[in-house]
């Protein structure tokens, strides 16, 4: 009878801990893309890796986060202040909790220079590769291109993470790059990647 108990009272924890795991990714998660939406570089380095943002060395993060978002050549502005996040399984892999979250995300870029027909199909082109997608239309009387796009981030929840679920943004090709350097290739084919 006290197993019965005792394995019913394990249930409980084990789903309560699941729940409370689940809870505590979807707040970060909202958290991170408010930071994106609102261009708040701080936030987003503290929500990011940490041994990814201590690798590049948090001055060099910033700006480098910067610099997707503002630039000599163009600004980059996600267009919603929420939208839904679409969470995959929350993965044990070792001592290690993973979560590969997408997320459809309207974006704009203004160029700063006026664009010629030509070079607007350049950068079409280069936008559609850029953010794997092909639905990107450009605006002459705004010399911008509204961008739709599937964005992904891989949530790590580890030792390195200090009790919080921490993100890499695979829209930053740094940021793909870290994951890869700093995780297993068996890390990566069992999340899907």
């Amino acid at each position: 009878m006290k197993l019965k108990h005792l394995s019913i009272l394990f249930f409980f924890v084990v789903v309560n801990a699941y729940s409370q795991s689940a809870t505590t990714l979807k707040s970060a998660m909202q958290q991170l893309y408010e930071a994106n939406y609102l261009m708040d570089f701080e936030t987003i380095a503290q929500l990011s890796y940490p041994n990814m943002v201590e690798k590049t060395g948090k001055e060099a993060f910033l700006e480098q986060t910067e610099q997707f978002y503002e630039n000599d050549t163009y600004r980059q502005r996600y267009q919603l202040q929420t939208v839904p996040f679409q969470f995959g399984p929350i993965t044990k892999i070792g001592n290690q909790w993973f979560c590969v979250v997408t997320i459809r995300i309207p974006k704009r870029y203004f160029f700063e220079a006026k664009l010629s027909e030509e070079k607007a199909l350049e950068k079409k082109t280069w936008l559609q590769e850029m953010n794997q997608t092909k639905d990107v239309t450009f605006e002459p009387n705004r010399n911008s291109f509204n961008v739709k796009m599937i964005a992904t981030f891989i949530a790590v929840y580890n030792e390195n993470t200090n009790g919080n679920w921490r993100f890499f943004n695979f829209d930053f090709k740094e940021h793909q790059t870290a994951f890869e350097q700093l995780f297993d290739e068996s890390i990566i084919k069992q999340l899907k990647l």
